[in-house]
């Protein structure tokens, strides 16, 4: 009977014509990845522009008194807590595991540098004063903002934090309770990412290195 076309050739021929259908599939998977990953970043590049979350800008100041607004971070990396002064574990906790992480990329030289600021949630308690003798005990360069009550309200609502001061008690003392996460914000001030409690400085910095490292600006 007839022999399968091919069959006759010799054994180098039938080789490379194997290596060659490999190639080329080799070449059509290695393609196909790619096309998948370039949708899934257009994926996530919309997915970010239609995303409310701390897109929205705010009006507050310094612990220095000097006005501030989101727009004055554009173009650098943030990592962003919102807390309170009279916190008494959680927020100085959470501020000095963000200061490590600042820390631990601050030593690794050509990566861009990294913005640490807290945005209080106790505007009554916390004006500039009090937050410039609180932050001194945190990363030399951590900025803290407050304003108005409708000011921080309208900052915190841009990224959806929650925040509700407890009772009284009879010293007129009370605790606020919030959202315990610390944002990162990219360069074009968008929300990147965000880190809970269970997240130590290690795991903050390796992520925040890692969305550096993928970093691609969006277009207008």
């Amino acid at each position: 009977g007839r022999g399968r076309p091919g069959q006759g050739l010799p054994l180098w021929q039938r080789l490379g014509v194997a290596a060659l259908v490999a190639g080329a599939a080799g070449g059509l998977w290695l393609w196909l990845r790619a096309e998948k990953g370039r949708q899934r970043q257009a994926r996530r590049r919309a997915e970010l522009r239609a995303l409310a979350l701390g897109q929205g800008n705010f009006q507050l100041q310094d612990q220095e008194g000097r006005p501030r607004c989101k727009a004055d971070f554009r173009g650098q990396w943030v990592l962003l807590y919102f807390g309170f002064t009279h916190c008494p574990d959680v927020c100085p906790e959470e501020l000095g595991k963000l200061s490590r992480a600042v820390e631990l990329l601050e030593q690794e030289p050509g990566l861009p540098p990294l913005q640490p600021l807290f945005i209080t949630v106790d505007p009554e308690r916390d004006d500039a004063a009090a937050m410039g003798r609180y932050l001194r005990d945190f990363h030399p360069r951590l900025l803290g903002l407050t304003g108005t009550p409708e000011e921080v309200r309208a900052a915190g609502s841009a990224y959806r934090v929650y925040a509700s001061a407890g009772p009284r008690d009879e010293d007129g003392d009370y605790i606020v309770d919030h959202t315990v996460l610390i944002y990162l914000l990219g360069p074009d001030g968008l929300f990147l990412d965000y880190y809970g409690r269970s997240k130590s400085a290690q795991d903050i910095a390796r992520s925040v290195r890692r969305h550096m490292d993928t970093y691609e600006p969006l277009p207008d």
